[in-house]
């Protein structure tokens, strides 16, 4: 039999859906350093997957509806994700050398793709597999497109593909134009609206702040030194991986925290920060690296919380950086889990106001473009966060049972993080590896007996 494939039914054209009161959206909305980091990597792809609700025996045009609706509403809020990308183009009169890119948001409302698809397959044909099924990719648009092509197509596009018995959500989001924290947020909104109903209005909880933040930085210095986009646009196309998702359950993670900081004699060690650690050494271990071969674990955290002031937590951008904990292979496994933790938890406590601003000023100075091909074969990342409020987006039929991520930004090396569905604090953690390295790590027992089987709901 060949595998299944998703129909696409209809798509369409989302605008934002102003009222009379609402005030004007900004004419445009320039990109920070921040920002500009990520215009060469791909689309944020994450969705949500539903049972079909049992009072919706044909649910299409009632909730399809329902989610185009709100969806217009939602982009009054958030209305750079209805804009497009423009450059202009800068040069000195003295040397072509010094020709710079300035890259914004032209907030014109042209909106987001939505499109409306079908797929002959269950939720379990989604849960059930031991590595995520390649069907999974297929729920989400613009797989293959980078963040710059946001001048040509829109910078959100949403997919709705019916199921048999479910229903998967996937939003693929330009990543120049915001990180996890504010996808979530946005996603929130979204549901937060829907859920309401079409009587309730386009109010939010937590409006988002889309002004953007620059820091001590004069604006005029976020722009990109090249002079056309194929100085500086990669197209990655990652080698075949596994992608498994792999459960740990409150009490797993609990004991993991407990066992690192008994072993540095601590009570500073982040619950996460052991888990990224055991994370790193098992894969290291399953790499069979060289013993004198540095390897480095990244963690992607943000930084809103750490300036001071402090950023809002609804603040509407990229705010992000990555702290690294780095020793040799030798090193690395031959000490415990503490050892380890404990070199992430320096990691992370180092990076202050002072750090971040001091970054910030460095990539004024020297513009640095992050690629996927520079991903090194023996180290790990650890991205998106157990912290993000995924399972609370109630579209008004129930909570989430599952998360997927779309093919965007994979690679070797690759640990997508997301709270379990079951909460209390249980994480899922979506690693990528080459397929002789996850085979190994199946094989790992330091590793499996931290694994808890998974939730059924």
């Amino acid at each position: 039999m060949p595998p299944p494939q998703v129909r696409h039914i209809s798509r369409c054209t989302i605008t934002p859906r102003r009222n009379l009161e609402d005030p004007p959206a900004p004419k445009r909305c320039q990109l920070t350093i921040w920002d500009l980091i990520h215009i060469s990597i791909q689309y944020i792809q994450k969705g949500l997957l539903f049972y079909t609700p049992s009072s919706h025996k044909h649910p299409s045009n009632p909730f399809i509806h329902l989610l185009k609706q709100s969806l217009s509403q939602a982009l009054v809020h958030f209305f750079p994700l209805a804009g497009r990308f423009k450059t202009h183009h800068s040069s000195s009169s003295s040397s072509s050398s010094s020709s710079s890119l300035y890259v914004y948001i032209d907030c014109n409302d042209a909106g987001a793709e939505f499109i409306h698809a079908a797929a002959d397959v269950a939720v379990s044909d989604i849960l059930d597999p031991i590595d995520v099924p390649q069907i999974v990719e297929s729920f989400f648009a613009f797989n293959g497109a980078v963040n710059f092509d946001g001048h040509s197509i829109p910078l959100l596009a949403v997919q709705v593909t019916e199921l048999v018995d479910g229903i998967f959500i996937g939003c693929s989001i330009n990543h120049a134009v915001l990180d996890g924290t504010s996808f979530w947020h946005f996603f929130n909104a979204w549901s937060e609206i829907a859920r309401r109903g079409e009587e309730g209005g386009n109010c939010i909880s937590n409006p988002p702040i889309t002004q953007r933040w620059f820091g001590d930085i004069d604006p005029s210095l976020a722009r990109l030194p090249f002079s056309k986009a194929d100085e500086f646009i990669e197209r990655f196309m990652p080698p075949v991986l596994r992608e498994r998702i792999f459960h740990f359950a409150p009490e797993s993670i609990a004991w993991l925290k407990a066992k690192a900081n008994e072993q540095c004699n601590s009570n500073e060690i982040s619950s996460f920060q052991s888990l990224s650690a055991l994370v790193w050494r098992s894969v290291t271990r399953a790499r069979k690296l060289p013993p004198d071969q540095t390897t480095k674990c990244r963690l992607v955290i943000e930084n809103r919380s750490r300036l001071q002031p402090p950023l809002s937590p609804h603040y509407f951008g990229n705010c992000i950086q990555v702290v690294v904990g780095s020793t040799t292979t030798s090193q690395l496994l031959s000490h415990d889990l503490g050892w380890a933790a404990w070199l992430l938890h320096q990691a992370v406590t180092a990076h202050t106001d002072a750090v971040v601003r001091g970054t910030l000023e460095a990539l004024a100075r020297a513009p640095f473009i992050f690629y996927l091909s520079k991903s090194e074969p023996w180290d790990l990342a650890v991205a998106s966060s157990p912290r993000f409020n995924m399972y609370g987006n109630d579209f008004g039929w129930g909570r989430p049972v599952a998360i997927r991520s779309g093919q965007a930004n994979q690679y070797d090396g690759l640990v997508d993080a997301s709270p379990g569905c079951e909460g209390g604090g249980s994480v899922d953690l979506g690693i990528h590896l080459l397929p002789e390295c996850m085979n190994a790590l199946e094989l790992d027992n330091e590793f499996m007996d931290a694994v808890s089987h998974s939730v059924s709901l």
